[in-house]
């Protein structure tokens, strides 16, 4: 397509001052910062889907920091003082993505999270519930008082089976994804920010002068590059130490008198589910074969979807008909420390990634710090 080019479409549709490469939620708030910062700035986004690739469209729209058996994880990792320090992010970028895009925007709601520990389960719940005074202390001064509690009251009115404990988390909300994205992309635009869907980046090209990218679409030419493409970013940075994992979805169709409403945990983590419009959206069992989850395929595994149903059918909606509408998947990205990469890989070269399952709460942050790494260069 290069050589069908006139003069005009090269000069003014591929030539750019910044290019940002990923249109997720960490790319376009990252667009955003650096727009409303410099506004001076040509800037584009290609990405290579006709919709965002990757988590930020297709995750559970969790507003979260973090259920008590993932922090203990974590502070283990990290310590209490670390621990400390990564809940504030994740808290603080909560309240940005909110304050740019407002909460009846995105449909957030506070309806509080809750963690799911089964009968079978006693000495991991009998560890969780004794740590709730110690991380209610440790995020109080961020987050607010008396974030956990215990609250099995709630078991038997959401019906579940199989559940001797359930710790809840009032500070916990949920958010629509799409509405999300969908908004973040429109603030983006307007600010005057060009994105090019359906650009795959095959290569990247450096001089001393410019940087250089070899599209499916042309050649485009930049001064400073930006890779936000997260899980996939290494077919582009092979150097970045990040590792992919897919995390499969499902939902119901729409249940009739549904009385759960909130974001769920369980199994650490690993499982996930919450309400949206009288259906159950499921996710989770990365952990049934953690090789397997380490991909950047699209698509559904039969091992873990058989997991997904039976956690339905045996403790969410137990002796309760439902089916299952349609399922996805999405790719995050995962490392060993628990903070996200930013960084200047190579000379004017950006990326940020690694945001370990966290997009949502730490997305807008990131996008942020990375674009703040973006103007000190300039």
């Amino acid at each position: 397509m290069a050589n069908q080019l006139s003069y005009w479409e090269r000069e003014s549709f591929f030539s750019f001052d910044v290019i940002i490469v990923g249109s997720g939620i960490v790319g376009l708030n990252a667009a955003i910062h650096l727009k409303k910062q410099a506004p001076l700035l040509k800037i584009a986004i290609l990405e290579k889907g006709f919709l965002p690739t990757g988590a930020s469209t297709k995750n559970a729209g969790f507003a979260c920091f973090g259920s008590i058996s993932e922090l203990i994880e974590q502070e283990n990792l990290v310590g209490t003082n670390g621990l400390s320090l990564l809940i504030e992010k994740r808290w603080k970028g909560l309240a940005k993505l909110r304050n740019l895009l407002g909460d009846k925007t995105i449909d957030y709601q506070c309806l509080g999270g809750y963690e799911l520990f089964k009968n079978t389960e006693m000495d991991l719940a009998t560890t969780c519930v004794s740590k709730i005074e110690h991380f209610n202390q440790i995020i109080k001064d961020v987050v607010g008082k008396d974030a956990f509690c215990l609250n099995n009251d709630k078991i038997k009115h959401f019906g579940f089976d199989g559940i001797e404990n359930l710790i809840y988390n009032h500070y916990e909300a949920q958010i629509d994804t799409g509405k999300m994205m969908f908004a973040l992309i429109q603030c983006t635009q307007q600010l005057g920010v060009t994105i090019f869907n359906n650009c795959f980046v095959d290569e990247i090209k450096e001089t001393t002068k410019k940087i250089t990218l070899r599209t499916s679409q042309g050649i485009f030419r930049c001064k400073r590059l930006v890779v936000t493409s997260n899980a996939f970013i290494k077919s582009l940075l092979p150097e970045i130490a990040i590792v992919p994992g897919r995390g499969q979805v499902i939902i119901t169709t729409p249940i009739k008198n549904l009385k759960i409403a909130g974001t769920f945990h369980y199994d650490k983590g690993y499982y996930y589910f919450r309400n949206i419009n009288d259906r159950i959206l499921l996710g989770g069992g990365r952990n049934i074969d953690f090789k397997a989850e380490e991909t950047t395929d699209f698509g559904q595994t039969a091992i873990v979807q058989a997991a997904l149903k039976k956690f339905l059918e045996e403790v969410i909606l137990p002796n309760k008909a439902f089916e299952i509408d349609y399922g996805w998947s999405g790719i995050m990205a995962f490392g060993k420390q628990l903070e996200p990469l930013i960084k200047e890989v190579r000379t004017n070269i950006f990326c940020a990634t690694r945001c370990n399952g966290m997009g949502i709460a730490i997305g807008s942050q990131t996008g942020e710090d990375l674009a703040e790494l973006v103007l000190q260069s300039l």
